[in-house]
């Protein structure tokens, strides 16, 4: 029953999209005010979203498995708050949040934009309906969340474990929230433009759309690292993966889009880069979606492998890119070269330079996860681009990047010099001794990483500096600079200070190192509901002779029959303790992993403190206005 309400919430949700463009249209043009009709419309269509939502989530805690997703992706076994977190854990559902998300920033907008011109708001609806109408489509014709299966069967097919964590329980909402939110800004800069619009009261307005959209994308982001830092026993907090750098794309680009609208709210400059980015962050946002969901992209994180599905997304996609170039082309003014005439020192030079920098990143990303893609096409040669061609292309850029973030901020509007230079090179010369202190007596790349630490402290000395000086003057770009330098430096000491033991081992065995000395004491079983634990006990003496005990797991699902390794971690301020073990298969040993990693728990503590720099300036906003 629930299966059907939801199918049906569905169908009538499709159509009310066609009478809200109908009445849209209207409205644009023969009334001067806002149809109250047309806003009823839209809480409405949110609201039997929300009703095919419920359905689904309900289906799955019933452990309703005449429902087909259902049965694919559930079992009576499984704990109930995977059975919730398993209806968004699969394609269907999870375009099934997408449309959620879809319409709820719809209906946010339309209540929150009362203080705008009627035209601008009808046309954000009305380019907001054609990507909601795509995806009602795209879920009843091929990706139907509620199709029915007869007979019953008694028993579902089971969650895929990886996916049974809290973390990525709420991962996929709060991303989407990110990605998915990405569509409001792309509909109303295609309005803005239509209208000749854009100007600094419509980039005050979009901005808060910016911030909330990035600020969830940031979170996602964070939640998805840590994930995979201690379920897939990565042992670390990137690996440019491919679906790893689908979401990276649009933050890259939603990042420089929120730098580069704030040059438009106070100078009504860089208005083609705002456009531009409004397109490319929604336009990666659904490249994403179909990499992960057309089968192409080969990696634990994909849902789908089922390329008529993907195709139907391409061509939306191009659809999308179509109208939104067309608009670009024939709509967009053009900006004034005499107001837009930058002096080489200032805040918006800056600002446009670091522009530049971030679209060379996000172009490195963007060719490293597509580029095998293409070469399978044309050769059929397969290739993996890992870290190695990463960091290689980004790593040299990263320098003068982060001086220029470091110095930015120091200027002033339109023409400046820069002021208290005495600070500004005492705190270089500080930096510069304090990485060569750091980095000399350390085997590694002597140039290159002292290099790398002298800008990122440089940038963190600054930055702290302006908390005394400044307090909570630009607290929350002061916040975000910052952060980011901690989380630069953090990375940086992981890498360089990291200590890693690959070896195989028996029960009883031991291993010693000039570190280490690895005792392999035992194994222990334990039961639970969906999964059956094999949990190793370990010994770890180092050199000044203090002992930890370490107890990573294998844990054997029953439903589906999958093995995973789960890694124990004992983490304190400074260091983590990882280790990770795995059956050598037809062999009696045990390939054991054991690392010492530096520095984690301030790499996600960065990450978050750039997401609440965020929440600060959407709240300080939202004050002021």
């Amino acid at each position: 029953m629930t299966s059907l309400i939801g199918y049906y919430s569905l169908i009538f949700g499709l159509c009310i999209s066609f009478l809200i463009i109908f009445l849209s249209i209207k409205n644009f043009r023969n009334l001067k005010k806002f149809d109250d009709k047309i806003v009823s419309l839209v809480f409405l269509q949110f609201f039997l979203v929300v009703i095919s939502f419920l359905g689904l989530i309900l289906s799955f805690l019933n452990s309703d498995f005449s429902n087909e997703t259902v049965f694919n992706h559930s079992h009576t076994t499984i704990p109930l708050f995977y059975k919730i977190s398993g209806s968004w854990g699969n394609h269907e559902g999870s375009l099934l949040l997408w449309l959620f998300v879809l319409t709820l920033f719809i209906f946010l907008f339309i209540l929150k934009s009362k203080k705008q011109p009627k035209q601008y708001r009808i046309l954000t609806l009305l380019f907001q309906q054609i990507i909601i109408i795509g995806f009602f489509i795209f879920l009843i014709k091929t990706s139907n969340p509620f199709n029915y299966i007869f007979p019953v069967p008694k028993e579902g097919l089971g969650l895929n474990p990886i996916l049974q964590d809290p973390a990525l329980a709420i991962h996929p909402p709060i991303l989407y929230l990110g990605y998915v939110g990405s569509s409001i800004i792309f509909s109303s800069t295609l309005a803005a433009m239509s209208l000749n619009y854009i100007s600094k009261s419509w980039a005050q307005h979009i901005k808060k759309w910016i911030l909330v959209s990035w600020i969830f994308l940031t979170l996602g982001i964070l939640l998805g690292s840590i994930w995979a830092y201690y379920e897939l026993g990565w042992g670390g907090f990137w690996f440019w993966d491919p679906v790893e750098n689908v979401s990276l794309m649009p933050w890259l680009a939603l990042t420089t889009l929120l730098h580069c609208i704030l040059v438009l709210e106070k100078k009504l400059f860089l208005t083609s880069w705002v456009v531009i980015l409004s397109i490319s962050t929604f336009t990666l946002s659904m490249c994403g979606t179909f990499l992960v969901r057309s089968g192409i992209l080969n990696s634990v994180h994909t849902f789908a492998n089922d390329p008529q599905r993907g195709l139907f997304i391409l061509i939306f996609l191009f659809i999308l890119i179509f109208l939104s170039f067309f608009i670009f082309l024939f709509f967009h003014k053009k900006e004034n070269k005499n107001i837009n005439s930058f002096f080489w020192l200032s805040k918006e030079t800056s600002i446009l330079v670091n522009n530049w920098f971030m679209m060379y990143f996000l172009s490195v990303v963007l060719i490293g996860t597509t580029y095998p893609i293409f070469l399978e096409v044309i050769s059929s040669e397969k290739i993996s681009v890992g870290p190695p061609f990463f960091n290689k292309l980004i790593i040299p850029f990263l320098v003068p990047f982060l001086f220029v973030m470091a110095i930015g901020p120091k200027l002033k509007w339109i023409k400046s010099d820069i002021e208290n230079k005495l600070h500004l090179i005492l705190f270089l010369i500080i930096s510069l001794l304090l990485s060569v202190f750091i980095i000399k007596n350390l085997d590694v790349n002597f140039l290159l990483n002292t290099v790398l630490v002298t800008a990122a402290f440089y940038l963190f000395f600054i930055t702290l500096r302006d908390f005394f000086i400044n307090k909570f003057k630009n607290l929350s770009q002061n916040l975000a600079h910052f952060s980011f330098s901690l989380l630069i430096l953090s990375i940086l000491f992981n890498n360089i200070f990291t200590t890693e033991i690959i070896t195989n081992l028996k029960i009883n065995e031991t291993f010693k190192s000039e570190k280490f000395k690895i005792n392999f004491e035992g194994i222990e079983q334990k039961n639970e509901k969906n999964f059956q634990a094999i949990i190793g006990k370990f010994t770890i003496e180092n050199s000044n002779g203090i002992i930890d005990i370490m107890k990573p797991e294998l844990r054997i699902y029953n439903q589906p029959n999958i093995v995973t390794s789960e890694a124990d971690i004992k983490t304190n301020i400074l260091t983590d303790k990882f280790m990770t073990m795995n059956l050598v298969q037809n062999q009696e040993y045990f390939n054991i992993r054991y690392q010492i990693k530096p520095f984690m728990i301030w790499i996600w503590f960065s990450v978050l403190l750039i997401g609440f720099s965020g929440l600060i300036s959407l709240v300080k906003k939202r004050n002021e206005n």
